[in-house]
C-alpha cells in the first residue's frame, strides 16, 4: 500500500519538473528615497525595490549595514543618483562586478547645474508642463543603457566620476561648489528618469517591457499634473526671499522660478562663520524673509537666527523625503510638502 501511494505522487510530481520555470524579477538597489519612489513607480507591482538609506539618516555620510552591503552582490541592477550624492554607495559598488549601474545625475538628457545656479535656467516653463515630453525622448533614445554607459557608467573603473576620493571619503568635501547633485528636485529630471529607468529595466526582463513602459508613462502623466498643481500653488511667491539651511534647492528654485536669497550653512559639514552669519542677520531684519529649517539637520542655527532677528522660522522642508515613509508616493508626496510649506511661509 504504502509502495503504491509513494508512486502515485511521484507520478503527479514529475510533470511539474518539466513546467516551464516563470520569469523572475531581479533585486533592484536604490541608493536614496526619492530614486526608491520613482523606481518603485515604474516597478509596480512586479516587484520592490530595496532602498538603502534608512529613514532619517544622513544621505551623504550613511554607513552601509553588512547585510546591505552583501545584498548588493545580488543585486541585478543599482538606480542611484552617482557618487556627488552618495559616496559610500560608490566605495561599496567597486566590490561588486555583476551589478549594472543606472546613475541618473550623469544619464544623457539629465539637467545639471553647479551650486547657486538657481533660476539660471528656463527650463522650468518648458519641461514641467508641455517639456515632459523629454523623458518619452529620453526613454526612447536610452537604447537600453546605451554603449557609452555601459562603457563609461558601468564598468566601476571609477575613472569618470567627476570626484576624487579625498574630496569625498566621509562627505569631508560636501561643501557645495561644483556640480549640485540634487537634480531630483527639478521635476522635469524625474520625469525623465522614468523613461530611462523603465527602458533598464527592460534590457534586464524584457518580458515584462510593456508594463515597465506603462508604469512609466502613468508615472510621468501624474507628474505632469502634479508639476502644474504646484507651480499654481508657488505662483503668488515667486518673488518671496526665501533662506534655507542649506544650498540644495537649486534645482526646485529654478524650476518653479522662486528667489533663494540666502543658505545658512555653507555647506553640509561646515557650521557658517561669523561673517556669515552677520550677513544672514542684516538679511532677515530687511524682511519679509522666509526663514526655513531642514529635516535631518540640527534647528539651533536657524533658532539662533530667528531670536536674533525677531522672526517666527516657518515649518521644516524635507528635499530627500527622509522623514517621509518609502514608497511610490514618496516623490508626489515630497514636492507637495515643500511647496505647501514655502507657500504657507510666503503668504
Amino acid at each position: 500500500m504504502r509502495y503504491i501511494i509513494s508512486l502515485l505522487l511521484t507520478s503527479v510530481a514529475v510533470p511539474a519538473l518539466t513546467l516551464p520555470a516563470m520569469a523572475e524579477v531581479q533585486r533592484v538597489v536604490t541608493d536614496i528615497p526619492p530614486v526608491h519612489s520613482l523606481v518603485a513607480q515604474v516597478m509596480g507591482d512586479l516587484g520592490q525595490p530595496e532602498l538603502l538609506l534608512e529613514k532619517g539618516a544622513n544621505a551623504h555620510s550613511f554607513q552601509l549595514r553588512p547585510s546591505q552591503a552583501a545584498g548588493l552582490q545580488e543585486a541585478g541592477l543599482v538606480v542611484w543618483i552617482g557618487p556627488e550624492m552618495t559616496p559610500w554607495l560608490d566605495r561599496a559598488l567597486e566590490a561588486v562586478s555583476s551589478a549594472k549601474e543606472l546613475r541618473l545625475l550623469a544619464a544623457e538628457g539629465t539637467f545639471r547645474q553647479d551650486f547657486g545656479a538657481e533660476g539660471a535656467h528656463d527650463h522650468g516653463a518648458e519641461a514641467g508642463h508641455e517639456g515632459h515630453g523629454r523623458a518619452e525622448a529620453g526613454h526612447e533614445g536610452h537604447d537600453h543603457g546605451t554603449e557609452e554607459k555601459a562603457e563609461a557608467g558601468h564598468d566601476h573603473a571609477h575613472d569618470d566620476h567627476g570626484h576624487d576620493e579625498a574630496g569625498h571619503d566621509d562627505h569631508a568635501g560636501h561643501s557645495h561648489t561644483g556640480l549640485d547633485p540634487h537634480a531630483w528636485l527639478d521635476p522635469a529630471n524625474a520625469g525623465h528618469w522614468l523613461g530611462l529607468i523603465a527602458a533598464e529595466l527592460s534590457a534586464q526582463d524584457p518580458e515584462n517591457a510593456a508594463i515597465y513602459a506603462a508604469n512609466a508613462e502613468k508615472a510621468q502623466a501624474d507628474l505632469t499634473a502634479l508639476d502644474g498643481e504646484i507651480a499654481a500653488l508657488l505662483a503668488p511667491v515667486k518673488d518671496k526671499p526665501l533662506v534655507v539651511f542649506h544650498d540644495a534647492y537649486g534645482y526646485f528654485a529654478g524650476h518653479y522660478g522662486l528667489t533663494i536669497a540666502a543658505s545658512i550653512a555653507e555647506g553640509d559639514a561646515a557650521n557658517p562663520g561669523a561673517k556669515h552669519i552677520a550677513e544672514l542677520e542684516a538679511l532677515l531684519r530687511e524682511g519679509p524673509v522666509c526663514l526655513f529649517p531642514e529635516a535631518n539637520h540640527d534647528p539651533k542655527l536657524v533658532a539662533q537666527l530667528a531670536e536674533a532677528t525677531g522672526l517666527t522660522p516657518a515649518g521644516a522642508l524635507d528635499p530627500e523625503g527622509s522623514f517621509i515613509e518609502p514608497g511610490a508616493a514618496l516623490y508626489g508626496q515630497m514636492l507637495r510638502a515643500m511647496a505647501t510649506t514655502i507657500a504657507d511661509c510666503a503668504k
